[in-house]
């Protein structure tokens, strides 16, 4: 996907009633309630609703329950089907809280996660660990490590080669070369090491695995990103009205933007470490989110949290059932729904700037 058009003014958004904030919330929990549950009932082995209910309800302390689920059926859910779906959540979750934290630092609603080279510095590192290590344990690690090195040297590259210290437009022009580069080097080792592409492929394409190590593995990552970026909220909202306004209001405009851009890309790192290069959740859920409560950062962000993780929990049961008992990469799911949806939003985004 190509980079975004450099930031446009952003522009007031209208008021919203009172009563839209609350139901909001409530409309997208629900949601994300639903799809878990789907989650966890669908696949090539049915589960009864009942019954995962029950399961789930008597894992909680002080409480009892006889779910009737067989043991196969049992173990269904708590080793495969439950940690698939904690980590479809979490992926999700911080893939649009990092692009509704990127818009707003950018000005922008066609930026996403993978600004700044996180995407191409993880395809590049676990492409090496791929081909030359052939550890697949240290593939997450490898992502995790790239990602941010390529954070990191696209956002030193915009502060050294920008006139404007590091400004927006520099650090997304900056970002670009930096992704342009990592994705040749990742395609010239691709060509050296041939026999590895289905599993190089594979992992571009992104996937959720079912393995609570996983869960564990970026769980403190994902806190910390999350506290991070619903704290700012209220700064991103400053943000929005311009740096001259910020900085009157006591806001140190250079510090925040490099806060929750770190943040933004911790979470980035976080999730493309354990689900590869899995697009659009942070271009078509904030903007969504956006639609439907409002402009304020400090509700598009925890919503963007609960929303990005249904849509990538109900993606994942799409790509595991459309085809059972194959299974589709998630990322060919979220391109589906997602590249339309960009179209929609450029167009959009193009008609209010004329």
């Amino acid at each position: 996907m190509t980079g975004p058009a450099p930031p446009a003014p952003a522009k007031a958004a209208a008021p919203r009633p009172v009563w839209v904030r609350p139901v909001a919330y409530a409309v997208t929990a629900a949601g994300l309630a639903a799809c878990v549950v789907a989650g966890l009932v669908a696949g090539a082995a049915g589960i009864p609703v009942r019954g995962v209910l029950l399961a789930l309800v008597d894992r909680l302390p002080f409480v009892s329950a006889d779910s009737g689920l067989s043991p196969v059926e049992y173990g269904l859910l708590f080793q495969l089907r439950l940690p698939r779906v904690v980590l479809a959540a979490v992926v999700g979750g911080l893939l649009a809280m990092a692009g509704a934290g990127y818009q707003g630092v950018f000005r922008n609603p066609l930026a996403d996660p993978y600004l700044l080279g996180a995407a191409a510095g993880a395809g590049f590192t676990a492409t090496l660990v791929i081909v030359i290590v052939q550890v697949e344990s240290l593939v997450p690690l490898a992502a995790f490590g790239g990602a941010v090195g390529g954070v990191l040297l696209a956002y030193g590259l915009g502060r050294t080669a920008g006139r404007d210290g590091g400004g927006t437009a520099t650090l997304l022009l900056a970002g670009i070369a930096v992704a342009s580069f990592l994705s040749a080097l990742q395609a010239f080792v691709q060509q050296v090491e041939v026999d590895r592409l289905q599993r190089i492929y594979s992992w571009i394409l992104g996937g959720i695995g079912a393995d609570w190590s996983q869960v564990w593995l970026i769980a403190p990552y994902a806190v910390v990103s999350a506290v991070v970026l619903l704290a700012h909220g209220r700064v991103l909202d400053v943000l929005s009205v311009g740096d001259d306004e910020a900085s009157g209001l006591g806001v140190n405009a250079g510090r925040a933007r490099l806060v929750i851009l770190c943040a933004a890309s911790l979470a980035t790192a976080s999730a493309v470490a354990v689900g590869g290069l899995i697009g659009f959740v942070g271009v078509v859920v904030p903007h969504a989110v956006r639609r439907l409560a409002g402009g304020s950062y400090r509700v598009v962000l925890p919503l963007s949290l609960l929303a990005g993780a249904a849509f990538l929990v109900l993606a994942d049961l799409v790509a595991r059932t459309a085809l059972a008992p194959a299974e589709l990469p998630i990322g060919v799911v979220t391109a589906f729904i997602g590249a339309p949806f960009f179209v929609a939003v450029l167009r959009a985004t193009r008609q209010a700037e004329t």
